[in-house]
């Protein structure tokens, strides 16, 4: 018997990540478009995300609901595991960690929650850091507090082309969101205590992605280290950022990917996102 992951899609963990390890469960989260109800990952994602939000079309995000995850942790369990680890997107931005904590709450401490107090690949590096303790033959407690520990070690910051989206999910306030759209500034924001916050103003995509490298730089140190680099329909920018990321790190970086972001953050980032996030490793 041994300890299990259970994590949501918003992890966007990379396709061979996602596939190819036992002992994972990735959790599609409800994506609704005009009333609609869609799964990320499952039967959508990012481009149809892009293209509704270019409509006009109404786009919206829920958490997963108790019984799903209760449903989940009912099988997995009755499938074997001796425990789970539940790492889920910042408990500030949905609230699927609640809904989890509700869950999890009948099982007499056989699953642990974690909020990962990120987004993208900061939930996923907490998520994989649990899976590998639990392949390592950890306990329930070792392993959710592997998850923890490399929560301290993840950073997190994005471009964006405009706060709208975010003001619209009500994830940033209104007044913050004024920062995005005057004097056609273009805002670089991190994730900080699970919250977003702007952290500088840029005046073009370019210098965007320029600070964006500069800010992992300084937060990596001179740890090794592995990095994602996020997006939404911009391939080409995000391609850009991780050459230079490479450059910059070389003989340090254990491994880098791009991912485009799916639906659920997307539909509150908007077309042009560029995202880095660094996980620095022991």
């Amino acid at each position: 018997m041994t300890v299990v992951v259970v994590t949501d899609s918003t992890s966007a963990l990379p396709e061979p990540l996602r596939t190819a390890r036992g002992g994972l469960t990735v959790l599609g989260i409800p994506v609704l478009i005009d009333g609609v109800e869609y799964r990320e990952g499952e039967d959508i994602g990012g481009e149809v995300i892009v293209r509704a939000i270019r409509e006009g079309r109404e786009v919206t995000t829920s958490g997963l609901p108790p019984e799903e995850l209760r449903a989940t942790y009912t099988r997995l369990l009755d499938e074997g595991a001796s425990g789970i680890v539940s790492v889920h997107l910042s408990g500030r931005l949905s609230g699927t960690v609640a809904a989890a904590e509700a869950a999890a709450a009948g099982f007499g401490g056989r699953v642990a929650v974690v909020d990962s107090l990120g987004a993208g690949m900061g939930v996923g590096y907490p998520a994989l850091a649990a899976l590998d303790a639990a392949e390592q033959g950890a306990e329930l407690l070792i392993a959710a507090a592997a998850a923890q520990t490399a929560i301290g070690r993840t950073s997190t910051y994005f471009y964006l082309d405009t706060l709208e989206y975010l003001r619209r999910g009500g994830r940033i306030s209104a007044a913050r969101a004024i920062v995005g759209t005057a004097l056609s500034v273009k805002p670089i924001l991190g994730v900080e205590d699970g919250r977003i916050d702007v952290v500088e103003k840029v005046r073009t995509p370019t210098r965007g992605l320029q600070r964006l490298a500069a800010l992992a730089v300084a937060d990596a140190g001179e740890a090794e280290v592995e990095m994602t680099v996020h997006h939404l329909a911009a391939e080409r920018r995000a391609e850009a950022l991780a050459g230079w990321l490479g450059e910059r790190f070389e003989g340090r970086l254990r491994r880098i990917d791009v991912t485009e972001v799916g639906a659920a953050v997307g539909a509150h980032c908007g077309p042009g996102l560029v995202g880095v996030i660094t996980r620095r490793l022991p």
